[in-house]
């Protein structure tokens, strides 16, 4: 049997952006929805990456297609609390990269949930994947390595 995962405390992430939450992402329990999760997940990368100008999302030549993702929860998180999302690279490949990302409620010690997802960088015309990540990415990734 495998271990109960545990969250990562502050130290386990290079870098930080702050996300913040939306009266809509409360469900009917009084915390974020599940899927709330995955798409902070998704903004806190893309931010990171347009504020590294590595992503151009409306005329870059290559974009990243999401092919895996996972999430454990440790804590509820809601409206209005703000969120900060610590980043990092746990592995990257020629044209992927996986992501790991921790959900801090402002100011916490440990993490509310943890997940990951797996970014494939393809040709946005062709989607077939990149023969290497671009220069502007290889720089960006460098900031999120432990």
């Amino acid at each position: 049997m495998s271990q109960r995962p545990a969250p990562d405390d502050r130290q386990a992430y290079p870098r930080f952006v702050a996300v913040g939450t939306r009266w809509m992402d409360n469900d009917i329990y009084g915390h974020l929805n599940n899927v709330v999760y995955y798409s902070l997940f998704d903004t806190a990368v893309n931010q990171y990456l347009i504020e590294q100008g590595a992503l151009d999302i409306h005329g870059g030549a290559v974009i990243g297609l999401v092919v895996e993702t996972h999430c454990n929860y440790f804590d509820s998180l809601a409206f209005p609390q703000r969120i900060e999302a610590g980043l990092r690279v746990a592995q990257r490949g020629r044209s992927s990269v996986r992501y790991e990302i921790g959900l801090f409620a402002e100011g916490a010690q440990t993490c509310a949930a943890r997940g990951h997802f797996v970014h494939v960088y393809v040709d946005r015309d062709s989607r077939r994947p990149v023969a290497e990540l671009p220069a502007s990415y290889q720089k960006a990734l460098e900031g999120l390595q432990l």
